[in-house]
C-alpha cells in the first residue's frame, strides 16, 4: 500500500519499472535512484520504491561517497522500510563498487604535486568510516610502482602504521621515494601529535635507506592536508 496519488512500481509501465528498464536498456539507462531501488526491493506504506531511493539520496545530497558514510543502523533508524537486510545490501554495493574502483590500474605518470598524489590516494581513502594508511613507492623518477598498500587501519581515533613494515616493502620494491597518506573519518585535516610523530620517524626511517618521504597527506571529506606544502616535512 502506498501513499494517496502514489503509483506502486507495479502499476507502472513495464518500460519504466527498473528491473524491466535494465533488462530493456541496460544499466547505464537507470538513474542512481532507480539502481537503489532495485538493491531494497521496496518500499514503505508511504513510499514505493524509487520514492524512498530519491528521499534516501536526496539527503545525501545526491552523494553516493556522502550515502556510503551512513552505517547500517544508519539507515535502519533514518528510514521507514531500510531494515537490516536492505541496509545491509546497501552497504555491500557501495563497498563492491569501491573495491572495483581501487582496482582500476592507475593512470598517472610522474607525480609532481601533492594534488596529483591525492588524486591517487583519493579512491582508496576517500569515503572510509575508520582510518587507513597507504603508502605509494616510487622510483627515480616519481612514478607509482603498483599500486597503493595499505598498512594499516584503525578506528574513527586512529590507526597504526609500522615503520619497519613500510621500509621493507620500500627495499623489496626498490623504492626511491616514499608519499604517504591516511584518511580522518571525522572531516578534521589537521595532523594529530601522533601523525606527526609518525611522520617524522618514517622520514628519519627512509633517510637510513637513501630514501626520501616525499609527502603525508591527510584526506577528509572532499579535501586533503599535505605535510610537504604545509612545510612541515
Amino acid at each position: 500500500m502506498t501513499r494517496k496519488g502514489s503509483k506502486s512500481i507495479a502499476e507502472w509501465a513495464e518500460e519504466d519499472r527498473p528491473r524491466e528498464k535494465m533488462l530493456m536498456h541496460g544499466e547505464e539507462a537507470l538513474s542512481n535512484a532507480e539502481l537503489l531501488a532495485i538493491l531494497i526491493g521496496s518500499g514503505n506504506d508511504e513510499e514505493n520504491a524509487v520514492e524512498l531511493s530519491k528521499r534516501i539520496l536526496k539527503d545525501s545530497r545526491d552523494s553516493l561517497i556522502e550515502l556510503s558514510r551512513l552505517g547500517v543502523g544508519d539507515l535502519m533508524r533514518q528510514y521507514k522500510g531500510i531494515g537490516m537486510a536492505k541496509a545491509v545490501t546497501i552497504k555491500a554495493a557501495l563497498e563492491l563498487g569501491r573495491r572495483r574502483r581501487a582496482e582500476e590500474p592507475l593512470q598517472t605518470g610522474k607525480i609532481t604535486s601533492s594534488k596529483e598524489a591525492y588524486e591517487v590516494f583519493q579512491r582508496y581513502l576517500e569515503d572510509r568510516n575508520e582510518e587507513h594508511f597507504y603508502v605509494l613507492f616510487l622510483n627515480k623518477a616519481n612514478k607509482p610502482i603498483g599500486q597503493p598498500e595499505e598498512i594499516g587501519k584503525g578506528g574513527l581515533d586512529g590507526t597504526v602504521a609500522d615503520p619497519k613494515v613500510i621500509m621493507r616493502l620500500a627495499l623489496e620494491k626498490r623504492a626511491v621515494n616514499i608519499i604517504l597518506a591516511h584518511n580522518h573519518p571525522s572531516g578534521n585535516l589537521q595532523p594529530s601529535p601522533a601523525d606527526e610523530s609518525l611522520t617524522r620517524k618514517l622520514k628519519q626511517a627512509a633517510e637510513f635507506f637513501d630514501m626520501k618521504v616525499l609527502d603525508h597527506l591527510i584526506l577528509g571529506k572532499n579535501n586533503y592536508f599535505s605535510f610537504a606544502d604545509e612545510g612541515r616535512l
